[in-house]
């Protein structure tokens, strides 16, 4: 049973999905913290007023039954925050991505549809059964 777990686990790769989503997780809180904490506040300070998150458009104000406010508004600068946060989120898990995940070469040779020899890349004509390609 143990080894049928162990071939599982390996066909299947379900080891390196695990580790995957544990990097993953972490790679976010790092990301979500470099958007919160360094360049988030640097944003506030170009933006007028500074503290833009809170920005809302106040629909109706009304007293509630315990006699404290109760007001009802469209939170604009909460969402805008999380998209900015999102954009730079997806900038940096794309410039990570791009600089540890290169594209394979491409092969010198290709295979001719007609006969399945291998012929040169650029090749117009098959060598071997004289197909056009």
């Amino acid at each position: 049973m143990i080894k049928g777990f162990k071939e599982f686990l390996l066909k299947n790769n379900v080891l390196a999905l695990a580790v995957a989503v544990i990097v993953g997780g972490a790679v976010g809180k790092v990301v979500s913290s470099l958007a919160a904490d360094l360049i988030m506040p640097l944003i506030g300070v170009v933006l007028p007023g500074g503290e833009w998150r809170s920005a809302k458009l106040v629909l109706s104000t009304t007293t509630g039954a315990d006699g404290k406010p109760v007001v009802n508004a469209i939170n604009y600068g909460t969402f805008f925050g999380n998209v900015v946060d999102f954009i730079i989120i997806a900038l940096v898990v794309y410039v990570i991505t791009k600089a540890l995940i290169k594209e394979a070469p491409a092969p010198p040779s290709k295979n001719c549809p007609r006969c399945k020899e291998t012929i040169a890349i650029d090749a117009t004509k098959c060598k071997f059964c004289t197909a056009d390609i």
